[in-house]
């Protein structure tokens, strides 16, 4: 494998036209050509091309060099606690409310995965025994009952102010006349109706639906401001975590929110919003999309 990854950046050296196709190649193939055919396919017309040749030959000799790491760790380190693998799994057991939130709120999937693992690595980190006891062996998320709210914490007055966004068309979060009806309520008392969604721990398809609305309603607000973060995730991350009153829109916004220690290393919530969004982990089940939002 680094021989590719060696072979790749010696045709971007000297040809990067070439280097560019290839990658783009790859990402357009779903699959059905892999990068091995393509780089043998591009050094045939490079054989006698001495430079080239020299080239791969010095840096197989200086990879060749170095005590290479064979453990399967993540260079991301907080990737590296058992708890990962365990909350990949129950991940993956809710794509299809995943992808139905993600429909229905204009939003890329990913971004709502993205703010999903933030709340849980903080949830798993703080507690830790109840995670070994009850939600490691069965690979299930945690649900909060109390102050938050849900699988992503959302706190009931947060709720609150997505539903009345989605339906005031004069505020800088409303996100369209398509989506005002998402969260209608089916009875009167819409206080109880709105925990027991959001708690509901069989069906966490609420909790998604509200992060799909904040993340939209907040990139719906900078963009009214004239500034687009809808390619800056650890910044949509990050605003998801403080809420609505500290959504500022400005030239400079920085990556932050909740400090959460992990292995005795500390992060905030949007730099494990971003590491993930980055990482290619779950890109299979929550691939990269073109547009992250619904025009």
């Amino acid at each position: 494998m680094s021989e590719n990854y060696i072979k790749l950046a010696a045709i971007s050296k000297f040809y990067p036209k070439n280097a560019h196709l290839i990658l783009q190649g790859i990402s357009n193939s779903n699959g059905n050509v892999n990068l091995s055919q393509m780089l043998a396919a591009t050094e045939i017309a490079l054989k006698d091309n001495k430079e080239y040749q020299d080239f791969i030959n010095r840096s197989k000799q200086l990879i060749a060099s170095v005590n290479v790491n064979e453990n399967s760790n993540s260079a991301i380190e907080w990737m590296n606690i058992p708890e990962w693998e365990a909350l990949k799994v129950a991940i993956v057991k809710d794509k299809h409310l995943i992808d139905s939130a993600a429909r229905v709120t204009g939003v890329e999937p990913r971004l709502i995965v993205g703010c999903l693992i933030g709340e849980q690595i903080r949830l798993f980190n703080s507690k830790r025994e109840m995670y070994k006891k009850y939600l490691g062996p069965v690979k299930v998320l945690s649900v909060q009952s109390q102050f938050s709210f849900g699988v992503n914490g959302i706190k009931d007055f947060t709720a609150e102010w997505v539903e009345r966004n989605l339906k005031n068309d004069t505020s800088v979060f409303y996100m369209g006349k398509e989506y005002e009806h998402i969260l209608d309520f089916r009875t009167s008392d819409h206080q109880t109706e709105r925990i027991n969604r959001l708690v509901d721990y069989q069906n966490h398809y609420y909790s998604y639906v509200y992060t799909g609305c904040i993340l939209h309603q907040t990139k719906k607000q900078w963009e009214r401001a004239k500034y687009d973060i809808s390619n800056r995730p650890e910044i949509l991350f990050t605003l998801f975590n403080v809420g609505f009153p500290q959504s500022n829109p400005g030239p400079n916004p920085e990556c932050g929110g909740s400090h959460i220690t992990v292995a005795d290393k500390v992060y905030t919530f949007g730099a494990i919003g971003f590491d993930f969004y980055y990482s290619g982990e779950l890109a299979k089940e929550f691939p990269y999309l073109e547009k992250r939002f619904k025009s």
